[in-house]
């Protein structure tokens, strides 16, 4: 396997920067924790930590912070809002009941997390794992109910579907990003993604949620419980065909928008018009107002109920958009201290296995400043000229070796963790044995899988 060794000048503030990004998540930590004050005063007041120790100017750092939340509001705070309304309107009108109810025929008991493993692989092929999750959300919930088990025990091969799938498979936009930067086989990639994300879903969805449900106690969260699964008993359940046109709806606009990019022309109409209804929030925002026509007013129920449904479903989710905002403006604020540069000073001076190296960096990367495109895009350009005369399958398996690393603990400054942290109610501590393990052993089969195969290819 071939081996890197290059040295790279290392300065007083490349060890002064990594220093303040340890402080300040960890006082983001202490502060939630011990102090208990909410997720996002904590995030802030960590912000300013890590960007002041850095040696950024106090001007500079709020910069950053505005433009990270902004810029993160701005895409996944819609999808989160839109898919809270069409939750709602799912619940309210037993649309989500109507689908459990048909998944149940097919899957009880011990088979229940499997089940909700491969409906989760299904519906986050082609969607964000933002609109996966507000997809899947009412699902899991209504299920959990229904089924009378523990949340966790269907939430967790839910995650483990969706985020397997994101780290993992083209056309998502991490590993796209690795493919585009490594010149690699956009098909091999795809498909050797999918190998390799068959037994990361198993071990970090059904096996690891069996485990980890009996042990962890975890009820619903009131709030937004209360919003995905109360429905109105004198409303009968809209038909099969209808609940799941709304559910496959975004799947689907989505799914046209990745083969345009890859079947079609740039810039002719059809092209034009795929990418436009395939957008995430085009797509979402569509599925709502086919909700309200489909599950609402055709069924005869009343506009007024229809609309206050759709306004009960925001207030819930006001604490999440802000705790992700303020993930968001953390990731900035630390990108825009350097730390990316710092890291890659570091790892290019290592002397180890170019696919190990690869992933090393992605993790080292994540951990630092919370995204996975600027994990796997730094990385990419780093080991870049390293692979260009490699054969196709080998720049493949390392496009995969950094999205795997690109989802290793996921913690505090991921937008993901506060998502899942709120959705489930969870605390701190609780999320981290949820989300980050759960991330993490999705992170290190894909490095294993990915060694194999290069052992099997090589």
């Amino acid at each position: 396997m071939e081996l890197v060794n290059h040295v790279v000048p290392w300065a007083a503030h490349d060890t002064r920067l990594l220093l303040s990004c340890l402080v300040g998540l960890v006082a983001i930590i202490v502060f939630i924790s011990a102090l208990k004050l909410s997720p996002f005063l904590s995030i802030l007041i960590g912000t300013f930590i890590a960007g002041l120790g850095a040696g950024l100017p106090l001007d500079a750092v709020a910069g950053a912070f505005s433009k990270g939340a902004g810029g993160l509001l701005g895409d996944a705070g819609m999808i989160i809002a839109l898919g809270a309304m069409l939750g709602a309107l799912m619940a309210d009108t037993g649309a989500a009941d109507r689908i459990v109810t048909v998944l149940l025929t097919f899957a009880k008991g011990s088979a229940l997390p499997w089940m909700m493993a491969l409906v989760a692989m299904i519906v986050g092929l082609p969607l964000f794992f933002e609109v996966g999750l507000v997809m899947m959300v009412p699902i899991i919930f209504v299920m959990a109910r229904r089924a009378n088990t523990p949340i966790l025990r269907v939430a967790i091969p839910a995650l483990a579907g969706m985020t397997t799938l994101h780290a993992l498979v083209p056309p998502h936009p991490g590993p796209l990003i690795a493919v585009s930067a490594l010149h690699a086989d956009l098909g091999m990639t795809m498909g050797l993604g999918l190998l390799i994300a068959i037994p990361a879903v198993i071990l970090a969805g059904p096996l690891y949620g069996m485990w980890l449900a009996p042990r962890l106690h975890v009820e619903a969260p009131q709030q937004l419980g209360e919003l995905f699964t109360k429905r109105d008993d004198d409303v009968a359940p809209p038909p099969f065909a209808a609940a799941l046109l709304v559910i496959l709806l975004p799947v689907v606009l989505m799914l046209g928008r990745t083969l345009a990019k890859i079947a079609l022309t740039p810039e002719t109409p059809l092209f034009d018009a795929l990418n436009f209804l395939g957008e995430p929030i085009i797509a979402l925002a569509l599925t709502v107002v086919v909700a309200i026509v489909v599950l609402g007013w055709s069924r005869g129920l009343p506009r007024a109920g229809v609309g206050e449904t759709l306004r009960r479903a925001l207030p819930p989710i006001a604490g999440l958009l802000l705790t992700i905002g303020a993930g968001g403006g953390l990731k900035q604020a630390l990108v825009t201290a350097g730390i990316a540069t710092t890291i890659g000073k570091v790892a290019v001076g290592t002397h180890m296995p170019l696919i190990l190296l690869a992933w090393l960096i992605a993790v080292a990367l994540r951990q630092a400043t919370g995204s996975a495109t600027v994990a796997t895009t730094t990385t990419a350009g780093i080991v870049a000229p390293l692979v260009m005369h490699l054969p196709p399958v080998q720049g493949s398996l390392i496009a995969l070796a950094i999205g795997a690393g690109s989802v290793f603990f996921c913690h505090v400054n991921d937008a993901g963790f506060w998502m899942v942290r709120e959705y489930f109610g969870l605390k701190l501590k609780e999320t981290l044995w949820v989300w980050s393990v759960l991330q993490t052993i999705v992170s290190v089969v894909g490095l294993a899988m990915t060694l194999l195969l290069w052992q099997v290819f090589v």
